[in-house]
């Protein structure tokens, strides 16, 4: 997926990764408002840092590839080409997985 979009200060593009539902015994298939919000997703791509009080930019910890937990309700949802997208600040990821 080619993007031209390129997060401002320390924000993140981040492609959620939608968790399977299954059930034994058979396909039950839920309605999108009774789905949970998905709470992982893939870094593509992320913005050069927010800067301090003096100017100076302070260094993302996420990168594109990462793998990462954001909090449940965090970012702007878009849509780009058909695919969900969220948009966060880095500071609502709560943890890099792997």
């Amino acid at each position: 997926m080619s993007l031209n979009l390129r997060p401002l200060g320390d924000r993140v593009l981040i492609e959620p990764i939608e968790q399977e539902e299954t059930f034994a015994g058979g396909q039950l298939v839920l309605p999108e408002t009774a789905k949970e919000k998905p709470q992982q997703g893939n870094v593509l791509a992320v913005g050069e840092g927010r800067r301090d009080d003096d100017g100076e930019r302070i260094a993302m910890d996420v990168k594109v590839g990462d793998r990462v937990l954001f909090a449940k309700y965090a970012g702007t949802e878009i849509k780009i080409d058909g695919k969900k997208l969220l948009i966060m600040k880095e500071s609502d990821i709560l943890a890099i997985i792997g």
